[in-house]
């Protein structure tokens, strides 16, 4: 009968099966200058066609005392005053992203921090030129992604929930 069988790759249409492998989450977080250039739609395009999940996202306008402490192994640099007060200047989308080895490609999908050494393709590469306007902050491990994403969001905020199409993403 019609929708009942799982079609040729596992999938029951409705997103179950398909992966079995372990799921990594990372943080990304579209900067003030990427909401103002209108980027966030473009940035987000790149996540969903690579094939990784979005299970959470918001459209904040940070405060100094969260930055601080998202940003706190900075907190020694001379630039740090200048990036809380730029990063406070606008509103930001902070987002969770999940997906096998999401941190590593999502580090490559952004680009180096410093534009001008991003290669094309790459986020920064294609849509920056200069580091205090690089758009999107990606986390650099798994342990850093879970404490950026324990910052941003609550546990009831990151969404749990399985795309019809993981099974032509991901091999059972």
């Amino acid at each position: 009968m019609m929708g009942e069988t799982p079609n040729q790759c596992g999938c029951d249409g409705h997103g179950h099966g398909a992966m079995a492998a372990t799921r990594e989450r990372s943080f990304i977080m579209i900067k003030p200058d990427g909401v103002q250039r209108g980027l966030v739609g473009e940035i987000i395009k790149r996540f969903e066609q690579k094939g990784f999940k979005l299970v959470a996202l918001k459209f904040v306008w940070p405060t100094e005392d969260l930055l601080k402490k998202h940003y706190a192994d900075l907190s020694d640099k001379p630039f740090f005053p200048a990036l809380v007060k730029y990063m406070a200047s606008g509103p930001v989308v902070p987002m969770v992203w999940e997906g096998l080895n999401v941190v590593k490609t999502g580090r490559v999908m952004l680009g180096a921090t410093n534009p001008a050494d991003s290669a094309p393709g790459t986020i920064r590469g294609d849509l920056c030129i200069q580091m205090g306007r690089n758009i999107c902050h990606g986390s650099d491990s798994v342990e850093s992604a879970k404490k950026e994403i324990g910052l941003w969001f609550t546990e009831k905020e990151v969404v749990a929930w399985s795309p019809a199409n993981d099974c032509w993403v991901y091999e059972d």
